[in-house]
């Protein structure tokens, strides 16, 4: 089939006020084709993306023909070198994200395939969730078996102890045999992150994320023995394989987290995951729960383990993707629809 048309939009969120989400959030991407497909992506970037999309990308791409796989990494590969001037990070492969993933969706409903067999063979008819977010006890009734707490350093020694209470109430709550994690956003320094290890080592932590910023690899990797044993994860701020190839030179993660919709779609996905596996890390996408990452999981080597955001109990969501497979005693499982399986919502654009 053959692509008519390719363009993206920025829907109306609710932005957080003064974030960076305000304005270079979620993007949809939209291809049409000659036999009536029509494919559905997820990218980052938001109005800066949808600029890179609808102009530079949508005339690279109308004309071009989709029968396989291949001819999306072929793709991939053009739309890469052809915004290496001004991307190769940030904002370009966010828009790469979206449109990768919505000519998967594409070639998934013309095959009717979900795109995880067009991935491989679905090894995980079942995926192990966990909860992120600040909503311990709602997440333990849902089911879950696994957390991951918010936690941010201000510098004021009572940051230490609000980390020390958040893990005690958790480990309460979900029992010993519970995954307990925190992402910490890049606000820690070494220092700090080896003296949280210490303070909450009786608490079995599985792992710190984004204590660093992406650009610490070399300090990142150092921290791994002194934390030991919990793990040192993050890269959902890093981008294409290309990027993770320094990550796995430095040995900078035990768990890597790219994030599909933003580190270059399903086609870097899948590098990074082949990369991961050659490096010994273990491979937990970043929001991997959505499908666009839960795809992935289900068959190819990405541990058996999957980011859920529930949110907090009783405050209303908005669902720009209907459809979304929902989390049922912290596991997630696939449906067998065509694509990615999942519809627009299109009150949101």
């Amino acid at each position: 089939m053959k692509i008519n048309s390719v363009s993206a939009v920025y829907p109306n969120y609710r932005h957080v006020v003064k974030s960076w989400r305000t304005n270079m959030w979620q993007i949809v991407v939209r291809v049409e084709t000659d036999s009536g497909v029509t494919g559905f992506g997820y990218g980052g970037g938001g109005r800066a993306a949808v600029e890179v999309l609808n102009g530079h990308f949508a005339e690279l791409l109308e004309g071009r023909t989709i029968d396989s796989t291949n001819d999306i990494e072929t793709l991939w590969d053009e739309l890469y070198d052809a915004s290496i001037p001004y991307g190769r990070k940030g904002v370009a492969i966010m828009a790469l994200s979206g449109v990768d993933l919505a000519l998967w969706d594409a070639l998934g409903k013309a095959e009717r395939k979900p795109v995880a067999s067009l991935v491989g063979e679905i090894d995980k008819e079942r995926v192990r969730s966990y909860a992120t977010g600040g909503d311990t006890e709602w997440y333990a009734e849902l089911g879950f078996t696994a957390h991951k707490m918010p936690h941010r350093w201000t510098g004021s020694p009572e940051d230490i102890d609000s980390a020390v209470a958040a893990a005690r109430r958790a480990r309460e709550v979900f029992g010993p045999s519970a995954e307990i994690m925190f992402d910490v956003y890049m606000s820690w320094d070494s220092d700090v992150t080896v003296e949280m290890a210490k303070r909450l080592a009786e608490f079995k932590m599985h792992w710190f994320e984004d204590v660093l910023t992406p650009d610490d690899l070399v300090a990142n990797a150092a921290l791994r023995p002194l934390v030991n044993p919990t793990l040192i994860a993050g890269g959902e701020h890093e981008f294409t394989h290309v990027g993770f190839a320094d990550v796995a030179r430095t040995g900078a993660y035990d768990v890597w987290q790219p994030d599909i919709t933003w580190c270059g779609g399903l086609t870097a996905g899948l590098r990074i995951v082949k990369l991961g596996v050659e490096s010994g890390a273990q491979v937990v996408p970043h929001r991997g729960g959505e499908v666009w990452g839960l795809h992935l999981i289900a068959a190819s080597a990405c541990e058996d383990f999957a980011e859920v955001l529930p949110g907090t109990r009783g405050v209303r969501r908005d669902d720009l993707w209907l459809g979304e497979p929902q989390a049922q005693d912290g596991y997630l499982t696939i449906n067998d629809e065509p694509g990615f399986g999942v519809n627009l919502n299109e009150h949101m654009l």
